[in-house]
């Protein structure tokens, strides 16, 4: 009970306004165009504690907490599998979505973007990584699978999502949306 009113009271001094700019004017992989939404700075925080404060090592693991419970409301076909992995490593940021116009377009990692699969881009983390990613602003939680580059242009933004796991998070009026993403499965090779 206490870690949720922990999250609770996290996720309301973590609230952060979304923008309203339509899907197709925000900045894609695949488009390689830019936009520049305000939002809250990226920062990594390693699982294992780090030296990156107090407030940062507890709201992780309530986080995590919390996310672990909400898998089962998720209908990506990772939920089940990393649903109550732990984090490996934490990054917080801004997140945005594909616009529906690239479906069928290649990713940097040569699969097409599906607007029905749980994909995502990152700048830098490796294809195949499966990531927990949680709205700060309402708790809503989805996994889903590196495949692509991005977000370009704006360093704020962390992670670029597809429709379907944008729509996990609700985020598809706001366009831009705070998330802490949680890195559950680094690939081996």
């Amino acid at each position: 009970m206490i870690a949720r009113l922990v999250l609770l009271a996290l996720l309301m001094v973590g609230c952060g306004g979304g923008s309203t700019a339509p899907a197709a004017d925000r900045s894609s992989t695949l488009s390689r165009s830019s936009s520049g939404e305000g939002g809250a700075s990226s920062t990594t925080t390693p699982a294992s504690g780090g030296s990156s404060g107090a407030s940062s090592a507890s709201s992780e693991s309530t986080t995590h907490a919390a996310s672990a419970g909400s898998a089962s409301t998720s209908s990506s076909p990772y939920a089940a599998q990393y649903g109550s992995a732990p984090a490996l490593e934490t990054l917080v940021g801004r997140a945005s979505y594909y616009s529906d116009r690239l479906a069928g377009r290649s990713t940097a990692s040569g699969e097409p973007y599906l607007t029905t699969e749980f994909t995502a881009a990152s700048r830098d983390l490796r294809f195949g990584t499966i990531l927990r990613v949680t709205r700060e602003d309402n708790g809503a939680v989805t996994y889903a699978r590196v495949n692509d580059r991005g977000p370009f242009g704006d360093r704020r933004r962390i992670i670029d999502l597809s429709r379907v796991a944008a729509e996990e998070l609700d985020m598809i009026r706001a366009g831009v949306v705070s998330v802490r993403v949680e890195i559950v499965h680094r690939p081996t090779r």
